[in-house]
């Protein structure tokens, strides 16, 4: 069964507490939580501070995801927070195995996010020393968009390469995922679905997080 990650960014910011409810009560595996500077992408939505809230709210797994520049001045902050896995982007970092390695020496898991232009190939020599991938099949930055379709032959790209390579990672996509597309995108090879607005726009979210689990 894949793992089923809502990401927060689509919630009820006014709801929260009702919405960790929900979730915590569903089948839901992880927290998605996506965090902008308004730098690397053109959005700025939460840090540290919301994430310890949502950590005290919730044993399930909170998956960090920086949309951030410079994530190794505030890598520190995420771990005292209560990040359980820390994602950075690829093309944020100019020292990424640095990054990497930070994380790790936290105690949390690494994972590496690549935006809809840059190549799996690219993560090639990285992967060795990650926990996930975050393929990211919209442009970062604003929930509701729609699935990038290219995004299915970059999954099975990336799949091959961590089965070649007999690596321990995990493949999570983000952005525009429904229910319509989620068999096309697990088939492909995805191991995480991030649901944004397909679950907190559903009139019944606990039923989609159900379907979604069960595909």
């Amino acid at each position: 069964m894949p793992i089923i990650a809502p990401s927060l960014l689509s919630a009820n910011f006014l709801q929260l507490q009702r919405d960790c409810d929900m979730l915590n009560n569903s089948m839901a595996d992880w927290y998605h939580l996506d965090v902008m500077d308004g730098r690397f992408v053109p959005n700025i939505s939460f840090g540290p501070m919301l994430i310890d809230f949502f950590r005290k709210a919730t044993t399930k797994i909170c998956d960090v995801h920086l949309m951030i520049e410079e994530p190794e001045k505030y890598t520190d902050a995420f771990h005292k927070a209560g990040a359980n896995i820390l994602t950075v982007h690829i093309e944020a970092c100019k020292h990424l195995h640095r990054n990497i390695q930070q994380i790790k020496q936290l105690g949390m898991q690494a994972g590496v996010a690549i935006n809809p232009h840059t190549p799996a190939e690219a993560l090639k020599d990285i992967l060795p020393d990650i926990d996930l991938v975050c393929i990211m099949s919209v442009n970062p930055g604003f929930g509701g968009q729609s699935f990038i379709p290219h995004t299915l032959n970059k999954i099975k790209a990336l799949k091959e390469m961590i089965l070649a390579g007999n690596h321990d990672v995990k493949i999570e996509v983000d952005g525009g995922v429904t229910l319509n597309n989620a068999p096309s995108i697990l088939a492909a090879g995805a191991d995480v679905l991030v649901a944004g607005n397909t679950v907190f726009k559903s009139s019944d979210p606990e039923a989609t997080i159900r379907q979604l689990k069960s595909l």
